[in-house]
């Protein structure tokens, strides 16, 4: 009788619960939406209650799929650089500000007076930011001291379930490499950063390893889950080391790109890339020892959404009309423009950016329209937009290791017109996975198997997952995007200071 793994990814718009046997095979999958909450001024806010609604609704939907005695754990993948205080006894002091959440910018910069900066960056990976959830609770010690002077602890999203299952304060390496406030050369908190911000440490959960067993299920979260209390709870990790592993990027050298909201390409290394500019970072690989060097920015997947429902509405009325997708209308509208748009550019900083620019005042922008450009123009350009911004950061990378193909996945990975753009301005081929939407399920699935014992090792992972077809840069297509690079990187300096005068 088959066994089973149930895989968590609490994203940025909903939570996504994935059921696989231990042989990797996908049984069922369900999804249930959450709202984030953008109030201005930087901030980004959901409530954790609505992240438990979703795991229990999801879980208890797919555990009747199977003999729940059959489920031999639950594990997650989460949305990384949150804040969620919590008292005593769990409870929530306040929404959660999650990783889009900018408004510490006072915090960073107090940061960075205090220690400088690139030591930040050597100790913890990646450097001081807005983003990142120590900027985040200093914002709270600052702004809301009720809620610092009650919180028992900080967590990210995955803790925060991993706390209502089995009442246990965690995090994992992954999601603390995240929080600017962990040494990736020791693998603990750093006391160093720690001390200068002027955090209470014990506020910090304890961490452990991505395959650590939590323990059971509370027998109150058992049944409302709908699961057996033997199902063990595996910690899991944070969406970019999950998605690595989902990616097969379980040896040294393999790299990736993860095209959901944000977007990031990655690799798997023994040790950091540090780059002497700080456009890229590091964190921790689900598989303990090994580092994933990383450059994510902030608004991809985000900004083709704001594009289709702010620029598209003749494709969404004919999708409606006509029963048809409205992703494959999309498609056909880019396929009508030329690469590189006419010469329009777009700058996809909807929400600041974090590599290769961190600057959360940046700010989106259409440069360069005229009488002559179409619809299809501006939608192709915010893709274009999207692939240059990540062209950036892979150039980076690049510097520090070879490139020779690059798997990609995430909910952008299934169009081709997307896909065929990204491989020519990245010259290099793309190889999307057969799940391009599960990397981050398929990688808790994986942490949650080596756990318990149902998988050897991570290189398991192969049973999940495999390549589809790839896409070959073409040659002109090539030419023209590294032409156009020049001028996307030149309209962003160019506008800094009107960023600021707008912020």
């Amino acid at each position: 009788m088959p066994k089973y793994l149930l895989a968590h990814d609490l994203g940025t718009s909903g939570n996504k619960a994935t059921l696989f046997t231990t042989r990797g095979a996908r049984i069922k999958s369900k999804t249930y939406r959450y709202s984030t909450r953008f109030a201005g001024q930087g901030r980004a806010e959901q409530n954790p209650e609505d992240w438990w609604k979703a795991v229990v609704t999801t879980t208890r939907e797919l555990a009747a799929e199977v003999r729940k005695e059959d489920i031999l754990a639950v594990s997650f993948s989460g949305q990384m650089m949150g804040c969620l205080c919590v008292d005593k006894n769990g409870l929530p002091l306040h929404d959660s500000m999650i990783w889009a959440d900018t408004r510490s910018v006072a915090e960073e910069r107090f940061l960075k007076e205090k220690i400088e900066p690139f030591r930040i960056y050597s100790i913890t990976g990646q450097q001081a930011n807005a983003g990142c959830s120590l900027e985040k609770l200093l914002w709270i010690k600052n702004n809301r001291p009720e809620v610092y002077r009650n919180t028992y602890k900080m967590l990210n999203a995955k803790d925060y379930i991993v706390l209502r299952m089995t009442g246990k304060f965690l995090t994992d390496y992954s999601d603390a490499s995240e929080t600017n406030a962990f040494d990736l050369n020791s693998f603990r908190w750093s006391e160093e950063i720690i001390d200068a911000a002027g955090i209470a440490p014990d506020l910090l959960p304890d961490v452990r390893p991505s395959t650590y067993v939590a323990g059971g299920l509370l027998r109150g979260a058992a049944e409302e889950c709908g699961l057996s209390r033997k199902t063990l709870v595996v910690l899991g990790g944070g969406d970019g080391a999950c998605a690595t592993v989902g990616a097969g990027a379980v040896s040294e050298g393999t790299t990736y790109n993860c095209l959901g909201s944000s977007s990031w390409i990655s690799t798997t290394s023994k040790k950091q890339i540090l780059d002497a500019q700080m456009r890229t970072f590091n964190f921790a690989h689900l598989i303990p020892g090994y580092i994933c060097p990383c450059g994510t920015m902030q608004a991809a997947g985000a900004s083709y959404e704001w594009m289709k429902e702010q620029l598209c509405g003749y494709e969404r009325e004919t999708a409606g009309l006509q029963g048809k997708d409205i992703y494959s209308l999309i498609d056909t509208a880019i396929g009508k423009s030329p690469a590189g748009a006419k010469g329009l550019i777009y700058l996809p900083y909807l929400l600041g950016e974090r590599s290769p620019r961190w600057n959360p005042r940046a700010k989106g922008a259409f440069v360069g329209l005229t009488m002559s450009h179409t619809h299809e123009d501006m939608v192709r350009s915010v893709v274009e937009g999207i692939g240059l911004n990540l062209r950036l950061i892979l150039d980076v990378l690049r510097g520090h290791y070879r490139v020779e193909r690059i798997f990609v996945l995430g909910g952008l990975a299934k169009s081709k017109e997307v896909c065929q753009i990204l491989a020519d301005i990245y010259g290099t081929e793309l190889l999307p996975l057969d799940h391009p939407d599960e990397a981050t399920s398929i990688g808790a699935a994986a942490a949650a198997g080596v756990a318990v014992g149902a998988l050897e090792s991570f290189a398991e992972v192969k049973r999940f997952t495999k390549p589809a077809a790839g896409f070959v840069p073409g040659g002109e297509n090539s030419e023209r995007y590294n032409r156009a690079l020049e001028i996307f990187d030149h309209t962003y300096e160019a506008l800094t200071g009107i960023f600021e005068e707008l912020a």
